[in-house]
């Protein structure tokens, strides 16, 4: 039995952030009933973020709408909404990410529902906020990345700013808001009473900062610098980056830099003795560790690294970490059938309950393919 069944979730939201929120629900096993608008449904099915097409929608909508089913709704129509607000009024929890306004003005808003439900747990992500002068703006991972601070901590020094190249903000903020909403199933489960969990995406990806944004607030407020090149982290000092080697990439991650040169056989490295200057002549010492990476194969100075246990690891690309036996037993990838037959592959919840992954072989639903059913079941008496 997985830890969520019998939990009922209604997902009124599209795009990405919250419906990604409602995937982890279902992977634990809770029940989620997407209501989509009729015709077009979620956004999402015709978002793509590649030119891959998968069973007639976007990758993106197959991928993160697994394991759900769609009932078709039209919001502003009387007869729709009563049905949602019927299906509402027997869900334990209520998930949505419009705008705030634009939720009330459908008549969905947490003072409402909890009239008609005081238990329901009623979770919402916003771009900003319910207040301020950014309340408004579309909550858009690539803008709210670019409005955190974050796009200054990625990249070389004098490149610009650097965006992370996937929708980090969504996802985070997906994930936070689940662990709202755990929590308050938590409450529900001792007190019967209901919450509301809001959570905004700037307000994540702030969060998701913490270690450099108190750092920026206990050293005066110096400047976010860069490393100069091999950079992986603004803050961190030498030897922290990434190395061209011979023959491919490699990361190294903390260590002792007078210690890493007799390792290397790099005498240049052993002058830097005082742990101060890996931070002060950061970019000096990157520069001799480049030099010196780079005249031998990745495997070679991997030999060298790993048994005197200092933090290394070859840079892989997905065909090169796919064909790892590291990869292979995790059994990371399931394939899962949608009820037309179409089969696809797509990631697995990465929770183990009980000793056991939480799998499913549901894809995502076809546009209403479930409303009559849930009519027939939940709505009409």
């Amino acid at each position: 039995m997985k830890p969520l069944e019998d939990i009922l979730v209604i997902d009124l939201s599209q795009f990405l952030s919250a419906p990604s929120a409602t995937l982890r629900l279902a992977d634990l096993g809770a029940r989620v009933i997407k209501v989509e608008r009729p015709l077009t449904g979620d956004i999402c099915r015709q978002l793509y973020v590649s030119n891959v097409n998968i069973n007639g929608e976007s990758s993106i909508f197959r991928a993160i709408n697994r394991n759900k089913e769609s009932f078709q709704a039209d919001l502003k129509n009387t007869i729709d909404k009563q049905r949602v607000l019927k299906l509402i009024e027997k869900a334990d929890v209520l998930v949505h990410n419009f705008r705030p306004g634009v939720i009330e003005r459908l008549g969905f808003d947490y003072d409402t529902i909890k009239k008609i439900n005081p238990s329901i747990v009623y979770g919402d992500i916003s771009g900003y906020g319910s207040e301020g002068p950014w309340r408004s703006k579309p909550g858009q991972d690539l803008l709210v990345q670019s409005l955190s601070g974050l796009t200054w901590l990625n990249g070389i020094e004098g490149n610009g700013p650097t965006p992370v190249g996937l929708a980090i903000v969504d996802i985070l903020s997906g994930a936070h808001l689940v662990q709202g909403i755990l929590a308050a199933l938590v409450k529900k489960a001792k007190t019967g009473q209901g919450t509301k969990v809001s959570v905004s995406m700037l307000e994540s990806i702030i969060d998701f900062q913490f270690e450099s944004i108190t750092t920026f607030y206990q050293d005066g407020g110096q400047p976010t610098v860069r490393p100069a090149s091999n950079s992986a982290h603004a803050y961190l000092g030498a030897p922290y980056g990434v190395y061209k080697t011979q023959n491919g990439y490699l990361a190294l991650a903390m260590g002792a830099i007078p210690f890493i040169g007799e390792l290397l056989g790099c005498d240049a490295l052993l002058e830097y003795k005082e742990v101060a200057s890996w931070f002060d002549d950061r970019d000096a010492i990157k520069k001799i560790l480049a030099d010196h990476l780079s005249t031998s194969t990745t495997e070679k100075w991997l030999s060298l690294l790993e048994p005197a246990d200092i933090w290394c690891a070859n840079i892989m690309d997905w065909e090169t970490l796919f064909a790892t036996d590291g990869f292979k037993v995790l059994d990371m990838i399931q394939r899962v059938q949608m009820s037309d037959g179409f089969e696809y592959d797509t990631t697995r919840c990465p929770i183990k309950i009980d000793g056991e992954y939480l799998t499913s072989p549901i894809g995502c639903p076809a546009l209403g393919e479930h409303t009559n059913s849930i009519v027939n079941e939940l709505i009409e008496d």
